[in-house]
């Protein structure tokens, strides 16, 4: 179990050292495919010379290895006269000259490539010392061989295409043609596999915001294991849905049946008691189960939200309204007039009520005031909005439970009168605008609540 754990890990810190984890997986599969089909190119090339250069280069030299030891016999056993016949033969009809080779003679020798250093030394071989191989003799380019006969010196000169290799440049055409087939084979590949995964990726968000009516995924496509994906997640989507509506339902239905109690306890409550302090006390507490079931029923609700430029200072100042003008709250705001956001207006005022309502319940100063500090930043597609209180804050171990419903962080809180709904709405709220929450300590007290909304 731990060495799985460690495995996990270190292919984690590989994703990261690589750059990986950000990148979606359409390159991903393009980049693996590119590499595989590079590689299959390096290993073709290799083949290539290890089954076409060597034995080419082999072949080609014992050829002219051949004819210079024709030509040798030839001239050996001929006399003077006979000898200029020949070599008047063997050029008009081989294209092969023969010629004497001077002391003075200039030549270059003949190892410009690896393909000409390999004959040379096959022809240095199999003729013996002595032999030299020019590709330019007197400034005359071509195939030279020179060779003995007894004491005199003989240059054999001969087309340099008997020998010649696959040129560079038709090798290096084909190579950048096969390599652009290649990357264009696997970005098509790569997207075929893809598509898919991206249908079923829109899909899970719709459902993850709960639009759950107008998911299906095409359930007649060849492929048999997509379909089967395919098939099941609809079904998955439709029994979602259908389980939620029952929820709806039921919610709504408890909320009915609780509130026509609720009220009649208050009437009789403000009708039957007396004693001012009790009837007080009496319909605070309805109040706080009205207020309670209020809560359940904002958590429970799904579905994308209507979204629509909202002007961010208005809504914090709406929220702030709703707490009452004696609430001990002190406000420093610090948004850009003009700052627009999209999302719901009524839904967006009650997260920043929801937050400042948290801070007013726990995020209080030694003299009992909750001190909120509101700043908005524009970034390129979102507005990063900070609250910061100055109360005592939560430790490091509560502060990713404070979205959880129903968590309170510590003694005080589990003695507060919230339903423990607070943050776990505003969290599920944000998410259904396109927007994220993140909590946090601030280095100096206090917690932070970090909102990214979508810029208007």
């Amino acid at each position: 179990m731990k060495t799985g754990i460690h495995l996990r890990r270190l292919r984690l810190r590989l994703a990261q050292a690589v750059g990986w984890q950000g990148i979606s997986l359409f390159w991903r599969n393009w980049f693996a495919l590119t590499l595989i089909l590079l590689g299959c190119m390096l290993a073709w090339l290799q083949s290539y010379r290890a089954l076409e250069f060597e034995p080419r280069a082999l072949q080609s030299a014992r050829q002219v290895a051949s004819l210079v030891n024709l030509s040798r016999a030839a001239l050996r056993h001929v006399d003077a006269i006979a000898r200029v016949s020949l070599m008047k033969s063997l050029l008009d009809e081989e294209e092969v000259q023969i010629s004497v080779r001077e002391p003075g003679d200039s030549y270059q020798p003949y190892d410009q490539d690896a393909f000409g250093r390999r004959i040379s030394a096959e022809l240095t071989q199999l003729l013996g010392k002595g032999t030299l191989v020019a590709r330019e003799v007197n400034g005359r380019d071509g195939l030279w061989v020179g060779f003995k006969i007894g004491r005199e010196q003989f240059w054999l000169l001969t087309d340099p295409k008997r020998v010649g290799a696959v040129e560079r440049g038709t090798l290096l055409v084909w190579l950048g043609i096969a390599g652009l087939l290649s990357l264009l084979g696997s970005a098509l590949l790569a997207r075929l596999i893809n598509q898919p995964l991206k249908r079923l990726q829109v899909a899970a968000t719709q459902v993850r915001e709960g639009n759950f009516a107008s998911v299906r995924l095409d359930e007649t496509v060849t492929t048999q294991e997509i379909r089967e994906v395919n098939i099941g997640f609809n079904r998955m989507a439709r029994q979602l849905g259908q389980a939620e509506q029952d929820r709806v339902l039921m919610l709504a239905g408890i909320s009915h049946d609780l509130r026509t109690p609720l009220a009649r306890l208050r009437l009789e409550a403000e009708l039957s008691v007396t004693d001012e302090s009790a009837r007080a006390y009496m319909v605070a507490d309805i109040e706080q189960v009205d207020a309670t079931i209020d809560k359940f029923l904002d958590y429970a609700r799904t579905g994308p939200e209507h979204s629509e430029p909202v002007d961010l200072a208005g809504a914090v100042n709406d929220a702030v309204r709703t707490c009452g003008p004696r609430s001990p709250l002190r406000l420093q705001m610090q948004i850009s007039p003009g700052t627009v956001v999209l999302g719901d207006a009524v839904e967006l005022r009650r997260v920043f009520s929801n937050l400042l309502e948290n801070t007013l319940r726990y995020g209080r100063g030694a003299d009992g005031v909750a001190e909120v500090e509101v700043e908005a930043e524009l970034l390129a597609q979102k507005v990063r909005v900070t609250l910061r209180d100055h109360g005592p804050g939560v430790s490091d171990e509560q502060l990713p439970r404070l979205t959880q419903p129903f968590f309170r962080g510590d003694a005080a809180r589990t003695a507060a009168s919230g339903s423990g709904l607070g943050l776990a709405i505003v969290n599920k709220t944000v998410a259904r605008m396109g927007g994220q929450l993140a909590l946090r300590r601030h280095p100096q007290g206090g917690l932070v609540a970090e909102l990214l909304l979508r810029r208007g």
